[in-house]
């Protein structure tokens, strides 16, 4: 019984990861510069799950972790902008500014997606607990 809180529990942290990656794509939706202040637009970044073998359920049920965050390898939207203070100065793309290749409505559905999965794990949490503790009532 305690294999499902642990199983669980994995998958809070593994959506409360991925959650964290979609509020950074949202809040970086027209960042043109890097940390260093160069002109370089913000690389979306998306999680990759994997099943965690050190947490094993009853009927071969398994944890959820982290694989990695990755970095989208999109190239950035391009739009005309000559004032821009980041607009290209030079070449074919000259007064364009490269800003972040995000889709937000794509964004919005995935951060739906990870709140309700996260819920489903509390509730799941929620019913385990509820469980034990009828388990609990019956011995005593």
């Amino acid at each position: 019984m305690f294999a499902s809180f642990d199983i669980s529990t994995s998958a809070l942290v593994a959506q409360r990861v991925r959650m964290n990656a979609i509020s950074g794509n949202l809040a970086n939706v027209s960042t043109t510069r890097n940390e260093a202040g160069q002109a370089d637009a913000y690389r979306p970044r998306f999680v990759v799950f994997q099943t965690d073998n050190g947490i094993h359920g009853a009927t071969g049920a398994v944890g959820v972790q982290v694989g990695s965050v990755e970095t989208s390898q999109q190239p950035p939207d391009y739009r005309y902008e000559p004032g821009h203070p980041d607009a290209i100065k030079e070449g074919p793309r000259r007064g364009y500014v490269a800003y972040p290749n995000i889709d937000r409505t794509a964004e919005m559905v995935n951060a739906i997606d990870a709140s309700r999965a996260y819920e489903a794990n509390i509730g799941v949490i929620e019913v385990s607990k509820n469980l034990a503790q009828q388990a609990l009532r019956i011995l005593a």
